[in-house]
């Protein structure tokens, strides 16, 4: 008996029109049907037509021929009896066999029958078992991919610049995606916590200490010193009159003034003549005295304890600073900034660069066979590692999917998939039961029978 097309419909709820379009699963576990399933649908009751007519004919021929042996028409009607007959009876044995995979034949509660409805749990196990070991084996894997020669098609892929272009623009876009999803405060808090345990964990002093005698040994620290004492003589050109005010303002009251001004004057041109003398004379004996300063410091940054515990509290303090930290989180910001604009720019350095990377890739995986063997043992691994280790898990999706679907309507979609094919064996049996029924009575026959 044919299903109607509310038959279709999972009982667990109607189906909206587009989730029929589409062909999703119904909330119960089982499908709903789009148009192509309709179309399957109605192939296969065309074919049960077919195969049921030819049940039919058979059977009419049958009560013909046996009509026309009784009225005496001749021997002939015992061949095509016997052939009708047995026409019939592989007819009806494929019909039973077919329907039995979907549904009990005529609802009889006949053994070993309705198979994919009463054994689609053991079915979906018994899949996720015969993938999992034919198909997410190790070793099947590992020589799939080595015949498929990944490395040198994606080196010749990649040597494309048209691919080259592809690639690096998704890559770009890619990035793009990934730092806007990510939260700036989040990004800042994870930065800001990672330098400053790096410099926590760290001790700087001894290499600030190697680095400081380095520069002072190449004379990388006397543009500073000629920087600092060059400002400082312009610096009392411009304000003479302060330092003296100064020098003046801190002698004791019952001085005169006069005295106070003369040695605010002499003061200042004492300073004045040694900043001049030290900017002009390399040699000065003052710059002799910071190179001696300057080694002795990083000698002691090297190997001093006291010197080093001073600067290790000098780092603490500096890094637990407020404005320390903002400094360190707002470069997230201007980082950012600055990839974003470069992802988006075609011309950007950032994208050409990685675009002739990309080229120089594909042109040495095309042609370099040791880099192709690297590349394709390194997948071969990676893959081997994810079938090995999850291959449970991928199994156990195959499985835990079909014992989710709903055993009437999981039924009624592989007959929509393969019912038609199936008609055929019904068709097939009643052509192959006559001529084996015309086959034997023609034996029986010519042996006496």
């Amino acid at each position: 008996m044919e299903r109607t097309r509310a038959d279709l419909v999972p009982e667990s709820g109607t189906a909206s029109p587009g989730a029929a379009a589409r062909g999703r699963a119904a909330p119960g576990g089982g499908f709903t049907y789009g148009a192509a399933d309709e179309e399957r649908r109605r192939g296969v009751r065309r074919m049960k037509t077919l195969a049921t007519g030819l049940l039919l004919a058979v059977a009419l021929v049958y009560a013909l021929a046996k009509w026309a042996g009784n009225a005496g028409a001749g021997g002939w009607t015992g061949f095509v009896a016997a052939a009708a007959e047995a026409g019939m009876v592989g007819a009806l044995a494929d019909w039973f066999a077919v329907t039995a995979l979907f549904k009990r034949p005529m609802g009889l509660p006949i053994p070993h029958t309705a198979i994919i409805p009463t054994k689609k749990d053991q079915l979906g196990q018994s899949l996720g078992d015969f993938v999992g070991e034919n198909f997410l084996s190790g070793e099947v894997v590992r020589l799939r991919l080595r015949s498929v020669g990944v490395g040198r098609r994606l080196g010749g892929w990649l040597a494309e610049p048209r691919n080259a272009d592809r690639v690096t623009a998704e890559l770009s876009t890619a990035l793009r995606g990934a730092l806007t999803v990510l939260r700036d405060s989040d990004v800042q808090a994870v930065v800001g916590e990672a330098i400053t345990r790096r410099a926590d964990a760290q001790e700087i002093a001894p290499g600030i200490g190697t680095l400081l005698e380095r520069v002072v040994a190449e004379g990388g620290h006397t543009r500073v010193v000629d920087l600092v004492v060059a400002r400082a003589h312009d610096w009392l050109v411009e304000h003479g009159d302060s330092v003296m005010a100064a020098v003046s303002g801190g002698a004791p009251g019952w001085t005169p003034r006069f005295v106070d001004r003369k040695v605010g004057d002499r003061v200042y041109k004492e300073l004045l003549r040694f900043v001049t003398e030290m900017r002009d004379m390399p040699e000065h004996p003052a710059r002799g005295a910071v190179d001696r300063f300057l080694k002795d410091f990083a000698v002691d940054l090297q190997s001093d304890p006291d010197t080093r515990a001073r600067v290790e509290r000098l780092k603490s303090e500096v890094l637990g600073r407020g404005e320390v930290q903002d400094l360190i989180a707002s470069a997230w910001n201007a980082v950012r900034a600055m990839i974003v604009a470069a992802a988006e720019d075609e011309r950007s350095e950032l994208r050409l660069r990685v675009r002739a990377a990309l080229l120089s890739l594909g042109r040495r995986l095309a042609d370099e066979e040791r880099l192709q063997g690297k590349v394709d043992r390194w997948l071969e691994g990676a893959a081997v590692y994810v079938v090995t280790t999850y291959q449970s898990e991928i199994t156990a999706l195959i499985t835990d999917t079909v014992a989710g679907w709903d055993a009437e309507h999981t039924s009624k979609k592989i007959e929509a998939h393969i019912g038609r094919d199936l008609q055929f064996i019904r068709i097939n049996g009643t052509v192959v039961g006559a001529l084996a029924g015309l086959a034997i009575y023609t034996v029986s026959r010519a042996l006496g029978g």
